[in-house]
């Protein structure tokens, strides 16, 4: 396949969707249009980009070394076979660090560079050193669900479904008997979108969950954007 070929023909297929239900009497108007179609004005130029390289930052086994993150981090968060702690980029080390330390911090880098270790791995040290069960310890708010979806099945990668870390999914695609039982045996761990997360705070069924995070310790936001337009402003 010849990829500028192929972008031709999307460019070409969306340029007739588009020109077939509008009709333009005006002449002068008519072939602004048309001259603004051929323009290229409606689309991009092609985007060519390379994956880069990040900087290593070490293994989850250094950091245990160094007293940063809890010694189970090593058995948990480990790939391959036969099972070895996960080498890390400089970027996820040091967020590591900084959770340790107790400050907050924002994460801005390439797609495929693993944010979300970012911020799992100082979630689930937290909880191994304060202990599992004792409330929601922590709150990572989602833009959509799919995102949410997706992170339940990267933790259970790493925790299972019955490990030493909760977490449960909470956005308003749970049955009520899913909910309720949230609400009753609340997990170290809840991830929801930013709609239910008010909805929490201002329902009186979920005051019990309000409750269980008064000792939380991590409110995550994935992700952060900006927005143009009549959207907002960059």
């Amino acid at each position: 396949m010849n990829i500028f070929e192929f972008r031709q023909e999307v460019i070409n297929q969306y340029a007739s969707y588009v020109s077939s239900f509008v009709y333009i009497r005006d002449r002068d108007v008519r072939a602004y249009v048309d001259a603004q179609m051929r323009s290229g004005v409606f689309w991009p130029d092609p985007l060519a980009q390379l994956n880069p390289n990040f900087t290593p930052g070490g293994s989850v086994s250094d950091l245990v070394s160094q007293g940063v993150l809890h010694p189970d981090c090593a058995a948990l968060f480990a790939a391959g076979e036969p099972r070895s702690p996960l080498n890390l980029h400089a970027h996820q080390r040091d967020a590591a660090r900084l959770a340790r330390e107790g400050r907050s911090y924002v994460v801005t880098t390439g797609t495929g560079s693993g944010k979300s270790l970012t911020y799992i791995l100082p979630i689930v040290d937290h909880v191994l050193r304060r202990g599992s069960g004792k409330g929601i310890q922590a709150i990572v708010v989602y833009p959509m669900n799919a995102l949410a979806n997706s992170q339940v099945e990267e933790l259970s990668k790493f925790l299972g479904d019955n490990g030493p870390v909760t977490f449960r999914r909470y956005t308003g695609q749970e049955k009520r008997e899913e909910k309720d039982a949230i609400i009753a045996n609340p997990p170290d761990i809840l991830l929801t979108n930013y709609m239910m997360l008010e909805l929490i705070l201002t329902r009186q069924d979920e005051a019990a969950l309000v409750r269980a995070a008064e000792g939380v310790r991590f409110v995550v936001f994935d992700e952060l954007h900006t927005y143009r337009g009549r959207q907002g402003q960059t």
